[in-house]
């Protein structure tokens, strides 16, 4: 056959399929190509001898095709088919790119994190190395259906083909179970995070389980916390009006903080300031969708419910019921619910040219922008939150100005598959040097204040992989993320002001660095520290209640 005439053929290649035929076809198609992931990690370490390949392998395809065409069954119909198999064709390909790179499981929080980011963060997150993947996944599926017609039939017939199909599936899927339930079913419960790397089910589940828990937000307004929040007795002896900065880092981790006894001195400018450095503080998640609407919650991780805490107020809630002025200041993707129907500042209200880039994100000095002006101009206390891009990865190289590139070769580029691993921490610690930079000109804003007593606190949202047993960037389930992933920094600076209005010992506190603490401190401290006192505050989560023997709470 020459050439001319295959083009021909192929030109008139028009298959009609019906769409029972297409959730079938395209679930094999998922089950054997888009899951290579899954396969690896179901295959890896099993014993051998238990149940044999020849029956395991054949068994888990059989599972994945029949649960996966049950779902796609529930999609698909003549009119459905071809719009909702060609979106899934064109995000399953940066899914599975995603996956394979980095790695990350597609749960409710990843997927939540994908759909709040804003353009510039997805665009740190594109590289050539995505191209294979988009042609593989995307564009060669995505012809084959422009071909196919799909057919349709009177609707007797269609609802019972429809029954035979469903029966089809579902019994492939007990079949499969049949075969493997014995390896699978103990596999999968005592690791649940497996679930999330069967594609494209996770992030169709993921997505639902967002979407309900959406709806239930929106069904109403925030639940009310600590409305009985009130001003304590230091304020009646008179205390002077105080202004708090909360600094929410992004994406730093423990092990390359210099204060915490890092080989590299990555805060240098810190290390000469009166800070008190706390070194085993634990997140309360992976990623900032889970981990700042916890930090800020009455509940934390230790009660974690998602729901009550998203549809809850936050921390600031309370210290506006208590009669303080609340301020968030973004430089990120926005404050995830905590702030609220609250004052906010974003990149409108602090845009400074030489420090926001074309087409990035500001340098996080803009967060102090016009800062002592509005303290100044607070007549009362005032609780002010900077959210910056930190060490966002995987563009670590643009989080940092040319004068702070101390340590190189650095990785200048966002697909780190480029990079050396020396050369992705070099560009890491550069930007935490920075952070240490934009930490101490904080402070020295606040020192320089004279309207308020002074307190800073800076604690990061969560930590990263930088290579460590091939893992990169962040949010693997909390269960299985490494340490480098959950244990962050945390760091206070008090005025003597500040210490003296609030009864804190600074000695005392300084004793009490090396404590276990987590994010579940963050609300109850920072409560302690402007003695608010409300029914939602617990001194025992409180870093600074026994270092106040007036304490009063």
């Amino acid at each position: 056959m020459t050439l001319p005439h295959a083009l021909a053929r192929l030109r008139a290649w028009r298959p009609s399929l019906r769409s029972e035929t297409l959730a079938f076809l395209a679930s094999a198609w998922f089950a054997l190509t888009a899951n290579h992931v899954f396969w690896h990690t179901m295959l890896e370490g099993r014993p051998a001898g238990t149940i044999p390949a020849w029956q395991f392998v054949p068994g888990l395809f059989l599972v994945l095709v029949g649960l996966q065409a049950i779902l796609l069954l529930c999609l698909l119909t003549r009119w459905t088919a071809k719009p909702v198999l060609a979106l899934l064709f064109v995000t399953i390909a940066p899914t599975i790119y995603f996956m394979d790179t980095y790695p990350v499981f597609m749960d409710p929080p990843m997927l939540r994190n994908i759909l709040e980011t804003d353009f510039r963060e997805a665009r740190d997150l594109w590289s050539w190395g995505m191209v294979p993947y988009l042609l593989a996944w995307g564009v060669l599926p995505l012809l084959l259906l422009w071909r196919v017609r799909v057919q349709g039939d009177p609707w007797r017939p269609a609802m019972l083909r429809r029954a035979l199909a469903f029966a089809l599936a579902i019994g492939a899927t007990i079949g499969g179970l049949a075969l493997t339930a014995q390896a699978v079913v103990p596999h999968l419960r005592e690791h649940k995070e497996v679930r999330y790397l069967v594609t494209p089910g996770n992030y169709l589940y993921s997505l639902l389980r967002i979407s309900a828990g959406a709806s239930k937000a929106a069904a109403g307004p925030r639940v009310p916390v600590g409305t009985d929040a009130r001003p304590g007795p230091s304020w009646a002896n008179g205390r002077k009006p105080a202004v708090l900065v909360v600094v929410v880092g992004e994406t730093v981790r423990a092990a390359n903080w210099g204060l915490n006894g890092y080989a590299r001195q990555t805060t240098p400018q810190l290390a000469a300031l009166d800070v008190i450095n706390f070194t085993h503080v634990s997140s309360c998640g992976t990623n900032t969708e889970t981990s700042l609407p916890c930090m800020f919650s009455a509940w934390g991780r230790r009660d974690y419910d998602e729901t009550r805490i998203r549809s809850s107020e936050s921390l600031l809630h309370v210290l506006a019921h208590a009669g303080l002025s609340v301020l968030w200041r973004d430089n990120q993707s926005g404050c995830k619910g905590v702030c609220a129907d609250l004052p906010q500042d974003g990149e409108e209200q602090m845009y400074v040219a030489e420090l926001c880039p074309e087409g990035q994100h500001c340098q996080d000095e803009v967060l102090l922008t016009g800062l002592a002006e509005r303290i100044d101009a607070t007549p009362g206390s005032l609780v002010v939150v900077l959210h910056g891009m930190g060490n966002h990865g995987p563009a670590y190289f643009q989080r940092y100005p040319e004068a702070f590139r101390r340590w190189t070769p650095t990785c200048d580029t966002t697909d780190l598959a480029q990079c050396s691993q020396e050369a992705i921490v070099n560009s890491y610690d550069n930007a935490i040097l920075y952070t240490d930079h934009v930490l101490a000109r904080a402070i020295a804003l606040l020192s320089a204040n004279r309207t308020h007593d002074a307190a800073l606190v800076y604690l990061s949202d969560h930590g990263e992989s930088l290579g460590e047993h091939n893992l990169y960037l962040h949010s693997l389930p909390y269960a299985i993320a490494p340490d480098t992933q959950t244990h962050v920094p945390m760091v206070m600076w008090l005025s003597p002001g500040f210490a003296a209005g609030a009864g804190v010992d600074s000695g005392c506190l300084r004793e009490r660095a090396d404590a276990q603490l987590s994010h579940d401190n963050l609300f109850h401290t920072v409560l302690g520290l402007l003695d608010v006192q409300t029914q939602v505050y617990s001194p025992e989560l409180d870093i600074t209640a026994a270092c106040r023997p007036a304490n009063t709470l």
